[in-house]
Order: C-alpha cells, then structure tokens, then sequence
C-alpha cells in the first residue's frame, strides 16, 4: 500500500475543492518519490464541477511535485520527504474557508480568486452610467 493510500485512502464517494486539492497536493508529493496515482488524480479530477477547479487542481499537483522535487525527491528520503511535506502538515479549514495548519496556506498559485466570480443580480453597478455623465 502507498504512502497516499494509507494516509488519505480511495474509497472517496464526493469531494470539496479545499479536499480535492489537498488530494491533489499530496499525489504530487507521492509522484515526487515514485508513486504514481494516474487513476486518482483523473477520479479527483473529474469529481471537479467547473474548468477553474480542474485547473486548480491541476496546479495542487504540479506544486506537491515541485515542492517534493526541491525537497529532494525520490532516493532514501521518500519516508522523510512525505512526512515533512505532507504527515506533519496538518491541513484544516476554518470557518471561512481558509485554510489552516502549520503551512502558511495555498500557494498563491492555486489560490482562489475572485475574477471569475459572477456579480450578484441585485447588483447594477456594471451597467450603471459613470457618475460624471450623470446629470445633476
């Protein structure tokens, strides 16, 4: 059994974005070492909703891969590299959405933005005349 399937399993039925990036993260560490998940990563992949969200998982992989790789990947220190980057990194989501942990957070790579977020129907402002041509 590998280090991924002992640490988070495969018997998932749904995921969030915030656990299929973690997901994500830790396949990268593992592919860092030699462990290849490909089944995985296109099951986490395709639990995603939207276009963002793949490619934000997409990004979670590259960067557990980047970082285990900079760590020093593969070699004698697999057992060391995995517990540093991923077993004593408790990763857990406050009540906003942000997320928590010995880590200082997501990298900024495969953060959410809010660029893509639609404005709320209420919301007119858009199509609103600037102000300097409004009449006074």
């Amino acid at each position: 059994m590998s280090k991924y399937e002992q640490t988070y399993g495969t018997d998932w039925e749904t995921l969030s974005v915030n656990q299929a990036m973690s997901r994500a993260y830790a396949l990268g560490v593992a592919a860092s070492i030699g462990e290849s998940h490909p089944d995985e990563l296109e099951a986490i992949h395709n639990e995603m909703d939207s276009a963002y969200e793949r490619s934000v998982v997409d990004l979670a992989f590259e960067e557990g891969k980047n970082e285990g790789r900079e760590y020093g990947g593969g070699g004698n220190n697999g057992d060391e590299l995995w517990s540093s980057l991923v077993d004593d990194e408790p990763v857990s989501i406050d009540a906003e959405g942000m997320r928590t942990g010995s880590r200082s957070g997501l990298p900024e790579a495969v953060d959410r933005t809010d660029a893509l977020d639609r404005p709320t129907p209420d919301e007119n402002e858009a199509v609103d005349l600037p102000s300097f041509l409004e009449k006074e």
